[in-house]
């Protein structure tokens, strides 16, 4: 952080407003164009508010009020708030996979950010990839930011039962297929799983890295936890723009807070939480911003010595308004301070230890302490063994146990489309102690979607089997559950050894030993890849085809190539 408050003609947007020139002269009179006066800009820090509202996005609905919010901060500071647009992504619609639209999310941010007279940055978002784009963009532009977390959406609730969107889709899907509820109760848990703004309420994706963002220390103490339409949000938002001129005057930029240690201390809060699979690419690749080199063992290292804290589902019972109410995330990294980096600097100008310092849990049974926890080890796995050269990732605590040691003969799919043809053909040859595989689903071959969660076929379901062990290159979505292998690198679309498995061939794991094993000869394997041949390129125009030209492996963050690291871009020429 700076010694020295710094002076308005030190501001970056000076260079916009504050000199005498033709140029400034254009920017002045049009901002005055827009009804605001001399009083308002001059000599201010202008901030950016990076807004991802839209009418498609359930999760950020409310954002058209909390920017107002921010603003009221901005102005009562002595700010001058601009609203930027950003696209939105919205995780239930936005097809083939919001995946995708996260580097375009981080580059429109990045762009924003550096081309208009912008100080600092407040970052609105939630919903699941909209949290790693907006702080990857605004760790490259490197500007003052801080971020504001959308909020969980209230429980949901069907016949008394409290309903985590997400997750008892999941569930009850299952159950619809299976036979044990009707077509009516199905339209009721779809009418009563979701009924308020915000993100999904398990900790899923969203939950997860909106706890990510404030343990890395870039938003307000408590910020993640607080559900959406509670109105300590709206406090939040404007407390949130009244911080954010203060940083600016503090140049306090995103890779003084993002060091190392920082996301040490993230790693330790996903797996605590046991945390949705997905942070493990979305942390690689916001490390890879700002020059912090991250690995899948450093993923596990943590893991091996982080208990799971947070009782909340999928791993758990409960869900985040109960955890909000129960301390929130404060309360659950207060729990784990001496694994933490408690020097790690923050928005607030304070390290994270003092903005922990008084913080309690008030329901031990939804936020755990470290004599109770809800496992010893993390909620995150890194496996590794000739099925998965470069690694792959599951979520223990989400699986049946006996499927943690398994070995089974695999039932493999070429796809998405050949795995929705056939999974609940009555003649499909699988038990419960298959594997099932599904191939061509990772960043190159189609954008890397959320299909990690393999249906379970009807007749099995019908049986009463509920889980069984499923491996893929694709994602999983933070509010699933199951014995499902993710994120397997190198993809099967590069020919890796994903891309050789057959039918009946022979798949061991064990996630005590950290293997993942396909028992087919070398030579047999060496013979099938002489064989193999690539699936026709997906993407062809566009941005499909800027993203498979670029993207990098999952165990690499799915980043562009040419977006990682800290090269600095010049400002831009405003004369």
């Amino acid at each position: 952080m700076a010694a020295t408050r710094r002076r308005p003609e030190d501001l970056r947007s000076h260079r916009w407003y504050g000199v005498q020139d033709l140029r400034a002269f254009g920017h002045r009179s049009r901002t005055l164009q827009m009804g605001f006066a001399r009083e308002d800009f001059a000599g201010k820090p202008v901030i950016g508010i990076v807004n991802t509202w839209s009418d498609i996005n359930p999760c950020h609905y409310h954002f058209k009020q909390r920017v107002e919010e921010v603003k009221r901060g901005v102005w009562q500071a002595g700010g001058f708030p601009l609203e930027l647009p950003a696209i939105t992504l919205a995780e239930p619609f936005q097809k083939p996979t919001t995946m995708m639209y996260r580097n375009l999310l981080a580059m429109d941010t990045e762009e924003l950010l550096r081309s208009y007279p912008v100080d600092g940055a407040v970052l609105m978002g939630g919903c699941d990839k909209t949290t790693p784009a907006l702080i990857m963009g605004a760790s490259s532009a490197n500007l003052p930011a801080i971020y504001l977390p959308a909020g969980p959406m209230l429980r949901g609730n069907w016949h008394g039962e409290f309903l985590g969107s997400g997750t008892d889709s999941w569930k009850y899907w299952a159950e619809l297929r299976a036979g044990t509820i009707t077509e009516r109760d199905w339209q009721e848990v779809e009418e009563g799983i979701a009924r308020s703004p915000g993100h999904c309420m398990v900790m899923g994706t969203a939950s997860t890295m909106t706890s990510v963002a404030e343990t890395l220390g870039l938003t307000l103490p408590g910020a993640a936890s607080i559900p959406a339409a509670d109105a300590n949000h709206g406090r939040m938002a404007t407390a949130s723009g009244r911080r954010i001129v203060d940083m600016v005057w503090e140049d306090l930029k995103p890779r003084a807070i993002l060091t190392a240690a920082a996301f040490d201390n993230a790693i330790t809060a996903i797996h605590a939480l046991s945390g949705s699979t997905n942070a493990v690419i979305h942390l690689i690749a916001m490390a890879g911003r700002v020059g912090v080199a991250l690995d899948l063992e450093r993923f596990d290292r943590i893991s091996r010595t982080t208990p799971v804290l947070a009782n909340v589902r999928p791993a758990g019972t409960y869900l985040m308004e109960d955890f909000y109410y129960a301390g929130g995330l404060r309360a659950l990294l207060a729990q784990l301070r001496d694994a933490l980096a408690l020097d790690c600097i923050t928005v607030t100008g304070k390290t994270l230890g003092e903005n922990l310092d008084g913080a309690r849990i008030y329901r031990p049974d939804v936020i755990r302490t470290r004599a109770d926890p809800l496992s010893p080890s993390g909620g995150l796995a890194v496996l590794r063994g000739n099925l998965a050269p470069d690694g792959a990732v599951i979520k223990p605590t989400a699986a049946e146990a006996r499927l943690l040691k398994h070995k089974g003969p695999a039932v493999v799919f070429q796809s998405y489309d050949d795995m929705a043809a056939r999974i609940d053909d009555e003649a499909l040859v699988i038990d419960a102690d298959s594997v099932i595989v599904l191939q061509n689903a990772g960043p190159l071959a189609a954008g890397m979607p959320e299909w990690g969660q393999l249906p379970i076929p009807k007749k099995l379901l019908r049986c009463g089997v509920r889980d069984m062990l499923r491996i893929s290159d694709a994602r999983m979505s933070g509010t699933s559950y199951g014995a499902c292998v993710l994120h397997v690198a190198p993809e099967s679309y590069l020919g890796a050894p994903l891309a050789l498995v057959r039918d009946g061939d022979s798949i061991e794991i064990d996630v005590a030993a950290r293997r993942l094993h396909l028992h087919v000869d070398e030579s047999e394997l060496a013979r099938r890849r002489t064989e193999w041949r690539p699936a026709p390129a997906r993407f062809k125009r566009g941005f499909g085809a800027l993203y498979a030209g670029h993207v990098t492996q999952a165990d690499k963050g799915c980043d562009f190539d040419f977006l990682e690291g800290t090269v600095d871009t010049p400002e831009p020429d405003i004369h």
